[in-house]
């Protein structure tokens, strides 16, 4: 599972690692800096007290001469060439400021400072103790690592009062967004937020939806249109082919065509029907009996199985009664049976009604749960469908008018062979 990032977190996580990154590199350049200071300092106060004390020797030649130390912290050592009052490993440091280490008396180690000048006589040694200046800065790193976890809280509570100032008002342009319903009474969100980012964003989403309910409103008055100037000559077909096939003289050859035309012309009136109910996302009113039904598409697909030996039958119960326009389930189940007798090529379909659900059985070549799955997505062909025509769209039309009006419908492999399509629909009426 994906983990959802949601805006406001990462404006909170912003906000922490911003005041942890700025607070850690102020206290890293304090440390550094007080660190180079402080040795600059007392390596120029070694360098020039080491010098003092080397040229009062030279002015001051007899062993009870006195020099004056200017800090406690100080100790002197020197020694001519051959003396032996000084540390082995100090005799081979070079001129200048050194930092040592040695093991304490009571345990642990000692830093100090060594400044080293040599003259042609002796060498003078001069050793500062900064263990108190060791311990300081210690002290101050401990209290510049609080510091920074310190700011680093107060900045996630600062992401978290700013977050909270600054999504407001996205959050409830996505709130009204969400609770937007029917466009015919949608009022414009722009008018509800301020003249900054998130009302250029409202306007822009008026903008777009007023754009989308122009064509919308195209579309549904062009299917309009079309769907009424469909009827009159479809109705002008099927009247024709009425009157033709009341006449008692026609040939068998004749009325089995006179008859498909007038399937061919009701199939398109009941599609264009199911269709204007899909643009208008209207429910239709009706009082279909489905055992009836079923007959009538088993009969108008006699024709289809022609010359295969399939035979196709009606079975269930009587008295089901369902609301919805005798179109819609016309061309609901219509698709599922004529797919049905389409893909069979001999054995059976048979059509089963019941008070909660129809199912179309067939013995034909059966179905992977690929297809199965996906069957109804417009434009998908099983991989069964073969050299048969067809663009996939049926069955989609299929699923959007079980969508519009809340029925399940499903095609699965049976275990014998075959498939079974079933179309539940949950309600009847006696």
């Amino acid at each position: 599972m994906r983990y959802r990032r949601r805006l406001r977190s990462r404006l909170i996580v912003s906000f922490g690692l911003l005041g942890f990154a700025l607070t850690a590199t102020f206290a890293l350049a304090t440390l550094y800096l007080r660190e180079r200071l402080e040795n600059q300092l007392i390596g120029d106060f070694l360098t020039q007290e080491v010098a003092a004390f080397v040229q009062f020797k030279r002015d001051y030649p007899q062993p009870d001469a006195q020099y004056q130390l200017s800090d406690n912290k100080i100790e002197i050592y020197y020694r001519r060439p051959d003396g032996p009052n000084t540390p082995p490993s100090w005799r081979s440091l070079p001129d200048g400021v050194h930092d040592l280490v040695e093991p304490a008396a009571r345990g642990g180690t000692r830093h100090y400072k060594l400044a080293v000048q040599r003259d042609g006589e002796f060498v003078a040694f001069m050793r500062y103790s900064y263990q108190q200046e060791a311990l300081s800065q210690r002290q101050l790193a401990y209290a510049l690592v609080g510091a920074v976890l310190v700011f680093s809280f107060l900045s996630l509570v600062l992401g978290l009062w700013s977050s909270r100032r600054v999504m407001k008002p996205v959050s409830e342009l996505a709130r009204r967004i969400g609770d937007l319903r029917d466009s015919r009474d949608r009022k414009r969100l722009a008018e509800r937020f301020a003249d900054d980012e998130v009302g250029q964003l409202a306007a822009a989403f008026d903008d777009y939806a007023d754009r989308l309910s122009q064509s919308n409103r195209r579309d549904r008055e062009f299917n309009a249109d079309v769907s009424h100037e469909l009827r009159t000559p479809l109705a002008v077909i099927r009247g024709a082919a009425e009157l033709l096939l009341a006449k008692p003289d026609l040939d068998d050859k004749t009325r089995t065509r006179l008859q498909r035309i007038d399937r061919a012309a009701q199939q398109c009136t009941d599609l264009t029907v199911a269709l204007l109910m899909l643009s208008r996302n209207e429910r239709g009113r009706g009082h279909t009996d489905m055992r009836k039904l079923a007959g009538q598409l088993a009969d108008a697909n006699r024709t289809q199985l022609a010359g295969k030996p399939v035979e196709i039958r009606v079975e269930g119960s009587e008295d089901v009664y369902i609301d919805a326009p005798e179109a819609v389930l016309a061309v609901a189940l219509g698709n599922l049976v004529g797919n049905a007798c389409k893909y069979t090529q001999q054995g059976e379909v048979r059509i089963e009604v019941s008070a909660a659900q129809v199912r179309v059985f067939d013995t034909g070549p059966g179905l992977s749960a690929e297809d199965a799955a996906r069957l109804f997505e417009r434009g998908y062909r099983g991989s069964s469908a073969g050299g048969t025509s067809g663009g996939g769209i049926g069955l989609s039309i299929v699923s959007r008018l079980c969508d519009l009006y809340g029925w399940d419908v499903g095609v699965a492999p049976r275990p014998e062979g075959g498939a079974v399509a079933t179309l539940v629909y949950g309600q009847s009426e006696a």
